[in-house]
C-alpha cells in the first residue's frame, strides 16, 4: 500500500479536528444571520435597537429554560416538565408575594425553592426509582400543572409589580453605557448562556455530561464513575 492510500483525506483529517463541528454550528450562525437580513429588508421596522430588544426580551425565559434542558438532553435524557414546572414556581412567586404578604425576594426564593423540590422528584423518580425519564418527567409535568392551577384557583395572582419589575425590566448596564439600555433579563439570560458554555466546553462536568450521553459504556471504561454520576448502573438504562 502506498503513503498516498494510506494517508487521510484531507475531509477525513477536518472531520478528525473537530472541523464538522464547526461546520455545524457556522451553519447554524449563518442561517441566523441571514434570517436577519431578510427580516431587515422586509420590515423597515425589524432592524432597530427597540425591536431587537423586545426579542430579547420575549426570548430570555424560554433561553434560560432551554439551557437547563440542554445539559439533560446532552446527557442523554430528556424533562417534559420543564415549562410547568416554571409556571408552578411563577404562581408559587406570587402567592408568597401576594396572598402570604413576604417581601419580594423571600417570594422570589420561594418559587426557587418550588422549582428546585420537583427537580428533586424527577431525580428520585429517574435516579432511584428506576422511572424512564420521558414517563417520568411527563407524570410530574401534569402535577406541576394541576398543581398551578389549584394554587392560583384558576384567577390571576395580582401583586405589587415595582420592585419586581424594576429590577426584571430595568437596565444596570444602561446606567452605566446609556447607549446600551439591555434589560437586566437579557443581560442575565447572556450571563447564563455563558456560565453554561463554559461548564459544558471547560469543565469536569461538561465533559463528563458529553461522555455519559454520547456513550455511556465507553465512559466507564475510560474511568468515569457512571454510577457516581448518574446514581444508576448503566445496564439499567435504556438505550
Amino acid at each position: 500500500m502506498t503513503d498516498s492510500a494510506a494517508r487521510p483525506s484531507p475531509i477525513a483529517r477536518w472531520r478528525s479536528l473537530g472541523g464538522g463541528e464547526a461546520i455545524q454550528r457556522l451553519l447554524a450562525f449563518g442561517a441566523l444571520v441571514l434570517l436577519i437580513i431578510f427580516f431587515s429588508f422586509w420590515s423597515p421596522f425589524f432592524f432597530n435597537f427597540d425591536n431587537l430588544n423586545n426579542i430579547l426580551i420575549a426570548t430570555s425565559v424560554v433561553a434560560v429554560l432551554a439551557l437547563g434542558e440542554t445539559f439533560v438532553i446532552v446527557a442523554g435524557g430528556i424533562d417534559l416538565s420543564i415549562g410547568t414546572v416554571m409556571t408552578l414556581s411563577a404562581v408559587m412567586c406570587a402567592t408568597a408575594i401576594a396572598r402570604w404578604g413576604l417581601p419580594v425576594p423571600v417570594g422570589i426564593l420561594v418559587g426557587i425553592g418550588a422549582g428546585g423540590l420537583m427537580g428533586l422528584i424527577n431525580g428520585v423518580l429517574i435516579a432511584r426509582m428506576k422511572l424512564p425519564p420521558f414517563i417520568a418527567t411527563l407524570g410530574t409535568l401534569n402535577v406541576a400543572r394541576g398543581l398551578s392551577l389549584a394554587i392560583a384557583g384558576l384567577s390571576p395572582i395580582y401583586f405589587p409589580t415595582d420592585q419586581l419589575h424594576g429590577a426584571i425590566m430595568g437596565s444596570t448596564l444602561g446606567a452605566i453605557l446609556p447607549v446600551f439600555p439591555i434589560p437586566n433579563i437579557a443581560i442575565s439570560m447572556l450571563g447564563a448562556a455563558l456560565v453554561a458554555g463554559l461548564i459544558l466546553s471547560k469543565t469536569a462536568l461538561g465533559r463528563y455530561t458529553y461522555a455519559l450521553g454520547s456513550n455511556e459504556e465507553a465512559a466507564r471504561l475510560s474511568g468515569i464513575s457512571v454510577v457516581k454520576w448518574t446514581n444508576e448502573d448503566s445496564s439499567s438504562r435504556q438505550t
